[in-house]
């Protein structure tokens, strides 16, 4: 059986001090990587924290929070973007780990400016306009599509659904009044732009980049697990498609001082989670407080027919910031994986008290809910990071 050992800089149980992590041994789970078909195998640590007595399902919603989900929203404000206010402990770490975007609406792109002002009734297709909007909203209401793409798909429906669980609505497949009219009834995230102007800075495009290979030990040559291009980098960063990124800019060259169309990711779930329920028939991870609300989704790859995830409830025993990746063949070589984007485990690895599972990120945020895991947690690298600020020490995590 493979192993997979994590050298890396994680956060303690215990508080943010950073500690070394050295030869820490996971039995391997297979977890499927793109670009490597010996793929390396997942770490897992899992975790304990607090006691959550609330049983709430995915699906359970209590009157609080339905009454209490408007205003607890965080909107962008004065053109910046996940910027959390305050020095709380989930401030301190949501503002490390995520990249503060400032912005404008100065010079938008006509489709730009139709997206912003795009709306809904019912009968009305949802083409892409309409599409990008909704995929906005949901976002900035915690129920993540994956990379935003403007497509009434999979992901996107998967997140509708949590928001009508989260706000006591009748669960649907298809887009109602109801469920639109709970969607923009926060004013200041329905007037918040979708898309923006951003002007690209050295740090953007000055970046670290890397061919991928296709073998772990060709991989752990690597200095680091960077990514293949810059608008790969710039994709990831505001939490949408490449080919929708260059769509809105056809002629950008990607250089230091140009302007660019983005989509606003607003700001993420400042509310600490005490508890996850990954559900493999949704392939969605549910995210509740202490009190049993269901504050965000994520969509995620939960396991797979030849390597099933766990069963029942398990606690968050480590959470690590962009992670080495250890793999073992099964002649008991090693090859370590530098951190990175493109590694195994993309940018974070959440350990589980089930040795070899955890939940992480993943280099190809694409492919979230359309692949199988070797029985962890995958969700994009942005989700990943927003849930590792978060996320309390012996949070609960549940296999449903």
């Amino acid at each position: 059986m493979y192993q997979l050992t994590k050298i890396s800089s994680a956060l303690a149980v215990f508080g943010l001090s950073t500690v070394l992590f050295m030869g820490q041994s996971f039995a391997a789970t297979n977890d499927n990587t793109t670009n490597d078909n010996n793929s390396a195998n997942a770490p897992s640590n899992a975790a304990t924290n607090e006691t959550v007595t609330s049983k709430a399902a995915p699906n359970t919603v209590t009157k609080e929070a339905t009454a209490n989900n408007a205003k607890d929203i965080s909107p962008v404000t004065n053109g910046v973007s996940q910027k959390v206010a305050g020095n709380s402990r989930a401030a301190v770490s949501l503002n490390k780990f995520l990249p503060t975007i400032k912005y404008t609406t100065e010079n938008l792109p006509a489709v730009a400016q139709k997206i912003n002002a795009a709306t809904w009734k019912e009968g009305t297709k949802i083409d892409r306009n309409i599409g990008t909007k909704l995929q906005a909203l949901l976002n900035w209401n915690q129920n993540g599509v994956g990379p935003v793409d403007g497509y009434w798909g999979k992901n996107t429906i998967k997140a509708m659904q949590a928001f009508q669980k989260a706000n006591g609505l009748t669960v649907t497949n298809d887009l109602n009044n109801e469920t639109w009219q709970a969607l923009t009834r926060n004013e200041k995230l329905m007037t918040q732009p979708v898309l923006v102007s951003y002007q690209l800075s050295e740090a953007d495009v000055n970046i670290k980049t890397t061919s991928i290979p296709a073998g772990a030990e060709a991989k752990a040559k690597l200095d680091g697990m960077y990514y293949e291009s810059v608008t790969e980098g710039l994709a990831e960063k505001f939490h949408i498609s490449e080919k929708y990124l260059k769509t809105f800019n056809p002629t950008a060259k990607f250089t230091a001082g140009e302007t660019i169309t983005v989509y606003n990711p607003g700001n993420p779930n400042t509310k600490p989670v005490s508890r996850v329920v990954a559900d493999k028939a949704t392939e969605t991870l549910y995210a509740y407080d202490a009190k049993g609300n269901l504050i965000a989704s994520y969509p995620t790859t939960v396991g797979s027919t030849a390597t099933p995830s766990p069963t029942g409830t398990h606690t968050v025993e480590v959470k690590v910031h962009e992670p080495n990746y250890t793999y073992t063949g099964t002649d008991g070589s090693k090859a370590i994986i530098p951190p990175g984007p493109n590694n195994p485990v993309g940018l974070v690895w959440i350990g589980l008290s089930k040795p070899s599972y955890g939940i992480h990120g993943s280099p190809d945020p694409a492919r979230i809910s359309r692949q199988a895991s070797a029985g962890c947690i995958r969700l994009t690298n942005w989700d990943a990071l927003a849930l590792l600020g978060v996320i309390q020490n012996g949070a609960t995590v549940e296999f449903k």
